[in-house]
């Protein structure tokens, strides 16, 4: 198998460093990078932590409403020509951020950095993958996948250290020059198509009933919103882990110092399973995987709720990463598996937008929970039932679904 797949990596490099320069790249637009620069801000604009929060959640939530219409443009344009106006977008983000002299521009240039970068770049990668890949398409969104864990374990610590020394503002005029830099890199990465447009039709893979499903389609299918509260709550939930570090912290008895010395582990982990689901995905199919994609997760929040101490810690973290690695994966294939590729990037822009929303509303339950006197702890142990009857919802779903794919795809 290793043979096998150092083969695959060689022959498919060009387009899987595509995939993968996407992934990085759109760390410029996840929570995770921007809020290092959250106290800077705060303290540049003179806002309080709620009036953060609310800008944020505003851009959030308009970045997840454009998502339904831009996505589709993944159907209707190359990802050499939409990949590179997509990166340059984000480098314009970037300098806007280290340029802006207002408060009320605020929310606009957070809308900017999560539409181009949490929201465009993710996608596009992940339709890339989808559509140039069929046999080999678990493997391909792992390998696109792994940009995601080197922003993750990178960025944050690199951008602390420098804003030991520099402006923050200056950080993002450099993250804006890596934009540049990158869209020249995916256009030359790019110059030969792996899929011609001639092959385009003929190489399409179709979903049930043999068919290519339109997104009016599948907004009627009941499978389509029998996945939606999964895809919501992996997002909502997963970044109010993140997004509450200090009173998570607080509540396992930890400085934030020592919380988040464990971080690392997180990215390791997830880089580790992306792999490791890429592969079972080309052995099973989604149909069989989707319903365990919750089962880490189901875990690591009850562990996250009732473990104390470093050691109950890092098993969570251990656990989390694992289903991280899986929603890097699995779910993309999914929509792909049973819609069929041709409108794949109509389809899959609909949940990219509910996972945009997601991590936009989940912080902002999260703190009213907090404030009405529900712990960390508490809301940890409610997230781990949600998602017990979410691969409830999701079994019950695909039993009935799957009947309806044509038998390579059941199998």
């Amino acid at each position: 198998m290793q043979a096998g797949f150092f083969t695959f990596l060689g022959a498919n490099a060009r387009w899987l460093g595509a995939g993968a320069l996407l992934t990085f790249l759109s760390g410029f637009g996840q929570t995770y990078f921007i809020a290092i620069f959250a106290g800077a801000l705060r303290a540049d604009f003179e806002l309080s932590h709620g009036a953060w929060g609310g800008i944020y959640t505003i851009g959030t939530l308009s970045s997840a409403a454009v998502m339904v219409w831009a996505g589709g443009l993944a159907d209707r344009y190359r990802v050499r020509a939409l990949g590179v106006a997509i990166l340059l977008g984000l480098a314009v983000s970037c300098l806007a951020m280290a340029a802006n002299p207002s408060v009320w521009l605020l929310p606009l240039v957070i809308f900017a950095l999560r539409f181009f970068g949490q929201g465009m770049c993710s996608h596009m990668a992940a339709v890339a993958m989808a559509r140039w890949f069929v046999a080999t398409r678990g493997r391909a969104l792992a390998i696109a996948a792994l940009g995601f864990s080197v922003g993750e374990g990178a960025l944050p610590v690199l951008c602390v250290a420098l804003m030991q020394a520099f402006d923050f503002r200056l950080i993002w005029v450099a993250a804006a020059g890596i934009a540049v830099l990158g869209a020249l890199v995916l256009r030359r990465l790019l110059t030969e198509e792996r899929t011609p447009a001639a092959m385009a039709e003929e190489t399409a893979q179709t979903g049930m009933n043999a068919r290519f499903w339109t997104r009016a389609e599948a907004l009627r299918h009941p499978l389509f919103w029998s996945v939606l509260p999964m895809i919501a709550g992996i997002s909502a939930f997963g970044t109010v882990f993140f997004f509450q570090q200090v009173p998570f912290a607080e509540a396992k008895a930890l400085t934030h110092l020592e919380l988040t010395t464990l971080f690392p582990l997180f990215p390791l982990v997830s880089m580790g399973a992306m792999l490791f689901w890429g592969w079972a995905l080309d052995q099973v199919g989604t149909a069989r995987l989707m319903p365990l994609v919750l089962l880490p997760f189901i875990g690591a929040f009850a562990i996250f709720a009732y473990a104390d101490g470093v050691p109950g810690i890092l098993l969570g973290l251990v656990v989390f990463g694992i289903g991280a690695g899986a929603t890097a994966t699995v779910p993309t294939a999914f929509w792909s598996e049973f819609y069929g590729t041709r409108h794949i990037g109509a389809i899959k822009a609909l949940a990219t937008a509910v996972m945009v929303f997601g991590s936009a509303v989940g912080p902002g339950i999260s703190g009213v929970m907090l404030d009405a006197g529900v712990g960390l702890e508490t809301q940890f142990g409610g997230f781990s039932v949600y998602f017990a009857v979410c691969a409830v919802l999701i079994v019950v779903a695909i039993r009935r679904a799957a009947r309806d794919l044509p038998a390579t795809a059941a199998a």
